[in-house]
């Protein structure tokens, strides 16, 4: 019922395609940082950088075509700052001209590869938008471990600027994007099969416990539950 595979146009994207079940449920969407623009039936809408899980509803049968940003990609595509979408999911015409976004939505709703179509809109925005290297260093470092003051003093910004700077780009400061990252990765050394005592010192937790508590912190349930799901 759900797919993803990495985009080859741009850049750390993904590209996903969900189809509902035949009966009515939620889906836990967890936070990665990342920023989606998404077609439905509905239209087109942008999902925000989450701070928290989202239970999301959906019709039964319903299709869902998605791409997923890289951290710090999205607002350059959207032209929006991370931080005014944080935890939010709104109508793209919200942000763009109504009449480019309906125009787009008809152009999605005809092609046979939608995906294709929303990747050729943000490659067409990112060509318009200069890149920001300090931003792909941040998340780089701060997936490894790195602490705030070891980050900022990398990029060459004070750790006020690199606060800033993250609100525009992630939606929220480095210290949360480094708990959310380090979520990301706990939960796929999990889905691979390693123990949780493990997952914790290889994800960079204190102890069990701490990954226990940020788990349940940031996706509302513990590991355990995730994993079944």
């Amino acid at each position: 019922m759900y797919e993803e595979w990495c985009s080859r146009r741009v850049a750390g994207a993904v590209v996903w395609r969900r189809e509902a079940l035949p009966d009515a449920r939620r889906v836990r969407v967890l936070p990665d940082g990342c920023t989606d623009l998404i077609w439905t039936v509905g239209g087109l809408l942008v999902a925000g950088p989450d701070t928290r899980a989202q239970l999301t509803g959906e019709s039964p049968g319903t299709g869902y075509v998605g791409l997923r940003f890289a951290p710090g990609t999205g607002p350059r595509v959207l032209g929006v700052p991370a931080n005014e979408l944080r935890d939010a999911r709104v109508p793209l015409d919200a942000l763009w001209p109504e009449r480019e976004v309906r125009e787009l939505a008809e152009r999605v709703a005809g092609a046979p590869d939608p995906a294709r179509v929303l990747e050729e809109v943000a490659v067409g925005r990112l060509r318009r938008t200069p890149d920001d290297p300090p931003v792909r260093a941040v998340v780089e470092r701060l997936r490894t471990g790195a602490g705030v003051a070891a980050v900022a003093d990398a990029v060459g910004l004070s750790e006020r600027q690199l606060y800033r700077r993250s609100l525009a780009a992630f939606g929220y400061g480095p210290k949360t994007l480094a708990r959310v990252l380090r979520l990301d990765g706990a939960l796929r050394l999990a889905r691979a099969g390693v123990p949780a005592a493990s997952v914790a010192a290889r994800a960079g937790y204190a102890d069990q416990a701490h990954l226990s508590r940020e788990v349940r912190a940031l996706a509302g349930v513990q590991l355990s539950a995730l994993l079944a799901d």
